[in-house]
């Protein structure tokens, strides 16, 4: 393919929700093995400071071993790993033992294409659709695995809070001064409120990946960007939160990970914040 035809909008935005597919199929895997590979480097750590030799164990890591099947082993054919329609032609069961098959597979995988088209369509082809693609593909990953987990690795935040500080260096969604003070800000805020709920309540509010999350994406949006952040994420929270105590799916004790909140907040903000904020403030 010419590369200037990547300038016309509809190729554009074709071949980015392809990549959306593709990078969905990728993001299903750290989702599953990030968590496991910090748990085997803790168990390690911990092991070493006992003064044990950590066991042996097979190499595990996102390329390694091939994805395969968790109940028969089997691997996954080529064939049956296209994004999304892989799991359709296979009627969302296993080729080797007809196990079933996750349908948030094909959901990350549709969810990803979706944001990468629309980041397309929003930003058209440059390097600010580029940076919005890769912002939203983290906060998939960070969405799923604090679902699971209760987790927010460093692995992830951290990387993303540098990468919005040197995209900010060029301009491309907000200067660098208000994107340093909106990693600043984004950070100081959440743990003000842990602090302060520690000090009323005796018990933790939420966990350090929060903050660093809420860092990352003042470092992306800048500082103006936080207050519709943490108001779309808490209110969206607590409307979830009370919808599950009613339906008797969580105890009023059991933690509610926040970080798939802020994740959602910021991709709304990314996309919408702008005009929010000038509607919000009355201005034209």
């Amino acid at each position: 393919m010419n590369l200037t035809a990547l300038g016309d909008p509809v190729i554009f935005a074709a071949l980015a929700a392809l990549l959306g597919l593709m990078v969905g199929s990728f993001l299903n895997v750290v989702i599953h093995r990030l968590p496991q590979m910090i748990q085997r480097d803790w168990e390690a750590q911990c092991a070493e400071l006992r003064g044990e030799t950590p066991a042996a164990q097979e190499p595990y890591s996102l390329v390694r071993p091939r994805s395969h099947c968790p109940q028969c082993g089997a691997q996954i054919a080529a064939r049956d790993n296209i994004p999304v329609f892989g799991w359709l032609l296979l009627g969302g069961r296993c080729r080797s033992c007809n196990a079933r098959i996750s349908v948030r597979y094909p959901l990350i995988e549709a969810i990803t294409g979706g944001l990468f088209l629309f980041a397309a369509i929003e930003f058209g082809p440059g390097w600010a659709a580029g940076g919005a693609m890769l912002f939203c593909a983290v906060l998939v990953a960070l969405t799923f695995i604090d679902a699971d987990t209760q987790l927010l690795p460093d692995d992830l935040t951290l990387p993303l809070l540098w990468a919005g500080l040197l995209a900010n260096l060029f301009g491309l969604y907000t200067d660098l001064t208000s994107a340093v003070i909106g990693a600043m800000a984004g950070y100081l805020s959440l743990w003000s409120v842990y602090w302060l709920f520690r000090l009323v309540t005796g018990k933790e509010g939420m966990g350090f990946g929060d903050f660093k999350l809420l860092a990352a994406i003042g470092a992306w949006l800048g500082w103006q960007m936080l207050p519709l952040v943490i108001l779309l994420s808490s209110v969206v929270g607590a409307v979830v939160g009370i919808a599950l105590i009613v339906a008797a799916r969580h105890g009023r004790n059991v933690p509610i990970p926040f970080g798939p909140y802020l994740a959602a907040a910021g991709m709304i903000a990314l996309f919408w914040g702008r005009p929010i904020v000038d509607a919000w403030l009355g201005k034209a």
